[in-house]
């Protein structure tokens, strides 16, 4: 057990990876700081109901991996890091676990800030702020969703403007698969510009309300890979696109908010062999820790969206790249972050 974290697959030189806990709360987390090189470590403490602390490790690993290079991306003077508790979120929350959380965050003087992810909410960073200052995304306005479904809709116009040659997502069709806050938000706004809705979600009262609200076509979970639509935006969890749903998928075009979307490297590479374009995850879905990172440091909220907006200009470049290189889309997002935060 000693060397499990060095062997996991995606230890990728992490500065640092701390294991929490708190008997009375019951506080089981996960800290891992990935990159601090551009400054403190900013990304979201995720609550979930792992099967197994394996899967949790793997998990924060990934997603802390994953901030670092969207935080350099999108330009932001901030390093990459992730926290996780390990928990369902629907039952297992109280003010005194995320207060220990807070605690914890507290030991390490500021290398890590947090705020809110999947499974957690502004209301429970105001628990974790009870106990540090090292938190953001507090208040009415601390929820960063609405920011980040900006930053998809206006990647997903870069996409089609590039691929499909078109100004208007009027009449285009999207496989939209997670319908939270963010998934709903984008929904929302592609709806608004003339773009078909197919959804999909485990929560039945969320398809009624894309349904009634939206319009939407309603599709089985498993169903939305084989649907057909000229974009695919996963907004749920990470590695839908994977060995299984690719030979599957008939969108020309892979535009959603999820993290950690390629379940490997190479599916960024079978992608571009297949002839779908993909926005890469940690650009176009960058919205939120904009907007959290804004907050944090006193910048002024005016100017959020027009730097939300940017993503579009960012994914414009990378496409273009990519091409006159024949590389994957992935591989030249990747290059642009690490020319930014590797010393």
């Amino acid at each position: 057990m000693s060397t499990f974290i060095f062997n996991e697959l995606n230890f990728d030189n992490h500065e640092q990876v701390v294991f929490v806990s708190e008997e009375k709360s019951g506080l089981r987390g996960i800290i891992a700081v990935h990159n601090t090189n551009l400054g403190p470590a900013m990304g979201g403490c995720r609550m979930w109901d792992y099967a197994s602390e394996a899967v949790a490790v793997n998990d924060v690993l990934r997603l802390s991996r994953g901030m670092t290079y969207k935080n350099a991306v999108a330009g932001l003077p901030i390093g990459g890091g992730k926290s996780v508790i390990i928990g369902n979120p629907k039952t297992a929350k109280t003010p005194a676990l995320f207060e220990a959380m807070g605690e914890a965050l507290e030991r390490l003087g500021g290398r890590y800030i947090t705020a809110e992810d999947v499974g957690t909410s502004p209301a429970d960073m105001a628990h974790i702020a009870t106990k540090t200052k090292y938190v953001a995304g507090l208040g009415a306005s601390g929820d960063p969703s609405p920011f980040t479904a900006l930053g998809c809709f206006v990647g997903a116009q870069a996409a089609v403007k590039h691929y499909l040659g078109r100004d208007s997502l009027e009449g285009l069709t999207v496989a939209v698969q997670g319908l939270g806050n963010v998934g709903y938000d984008y929904a929302r706004r592609l709806r608004a510009a003339g773009a078909k809705l197919i959804v999909t979600d485990i929560d039945q009262v969320a398809l009624e309300r894309a349904r009634s609200e939206l319009g939407a076509e309603v599709v089985a979970p498993d169903a939305i890979y084989d649907v057909q639509a000229d974009i695919y935006a996963p907004c749920a969890l990470g590695a839908t696109l994977n060995p299984a749903t690719l030979g599957r998928l008939k969108a020309k075009i892979v535009a959603g908010a999820a993290n950690n979307q390629l379940a490997t490297a190479d599916i960024g590479e079978l992608l571009r062999r297949k002839e779908i374009l993909y926005a890469p995850d940690f650009v176009i879905n960058a919205g939120g820790i904009i907007k959290v990172c804004y907050e944090y440091y006193d910048k002024p909220e005016a100017d959020v969206e027009a730097h939300v907006r940017e993503i579009g200009a960012t994914l414009a470049e990378i496409f273009k790249q990519a091409d006159s290189q024949s590389l994957p889309t992935s591989v030249v997002a990747d290059k642009l972050a690490e020319a930014r935060f590797k010393k």
